[in-house]
């Protein structure tokens, strides 16, 4: 019998990977309202906090227009100072506010590797160690121009964080 204690741990474990956990799909040109985060990755919560209440202003529920990051560097490897990180939402208004920090975009069309993450975001430096490190060497592919990004399936608060949905998206070339 499993102790009570470990439950939660249990269930907020990665699963492993299998090889075929990677698939390669053709993502559509998708317009985006962002939300840029530039600076500390500790202070990211503030400039979620600003997006989420802008999106709410905006009409823009995740049930009805998909949730973006897009990811320019890597928290470890980057001084904090240097630091980016892109917040977004599908849309095809010209919503573009550059009081409230928000312009608009687009997330370019393309084949793109997708490798679903499903758990906290704790686990995903694991998720990316996979895609990077073990399928793609394998895969004989190679990295697109466009940044990684990922697609925000199901999140807290809708779902507990070890029920998070992530889809994680690397642009080929």
């Amino acid at each position: 019998m499993v102790p009570v204690e470990r439950i939660g741990r249990i269930k907020t474990m990665a699963q492993p990977l299998s090889p075929d956990a990677v698939r390669i799909v053709d993502f559509p040109e998708t317009g985006v309202a962002i939300m840029a985060h530039r600076g500390d990755p500790a202070m990211i919560g503030q400039t979620i906090r600003r997006f989420i209440a802008w999106r709410k202003a905006n009409h823009l529920p995740p049930s009805r227009n998909a949730t973006f990051n897009i990811l320019h560097a890597d928290p470890a490897k980057t001084p904090p100072a240097e630091f980016r990180l892109d917040l977004c939402v599908a849309t095809e208004q010209d919503l573009g506010d550059p009081e409230a920090g928000v312009e608009m975009g687009v997330l370019p069309a393309g084949r793109c590797a997708v490798l679903r993450h499903v758990g906290s975001d704790g686990g995903l430096a694991a998720a990316f160690a996979h895609l990077y490190g073990t399928w793609l060497p394998a895969s004989g592919e190679a990295v697109g121009q466009a940044p990684l990004f990922l697609r925000r399936v199901r999140f807290f608060p809708d779902v507990p964080e070890h029920e998070a949905v992530v889809d994680i998206f690397l642009p080929l070339a």
